[in-house]
């Protein structure tokens, strides 16, 4: 199945020229190990992980919750949960 693009792409900070791909999603699951299934607006569905800081901020983070997903263009089907929506 073909994946649809559609987000905000951005020069990452920390990386060295590497692209960054940030998507809106919704919480799904609640996983073991601090893990997440992220439903991405587009339908795409991905496995991901807290941000350092938000695990440092102690964050939570609820299955129903919006977020922002952060993935690198060669894997998209995990990504790194940067920002909860309140």
């Amino acid at each position: 199945m073909p994946v649809q693009v559609t987000g905000l792409i951005r020069l990452g900070d920390n990386m060295a020229k590497e692209d960054i791909l940030e998507f809106p999603g919704v919480v799904k699951e609640l996983l073991p190990n601090a893990t997440f299934k992220v439903e991405l607006d587009n339908g795409h569905e991905l496995i991901a992980v807290m941000a350092g800081k938000m695990r440092k901020n102690r964050i939570r983070v609820l299955a129903g919750d919006k977020v922002q997903v952060e993935m690198t263009p060669y894997d998209l089907s995990k990504g790194r949960i940067n920002y909860r929506f309140k």
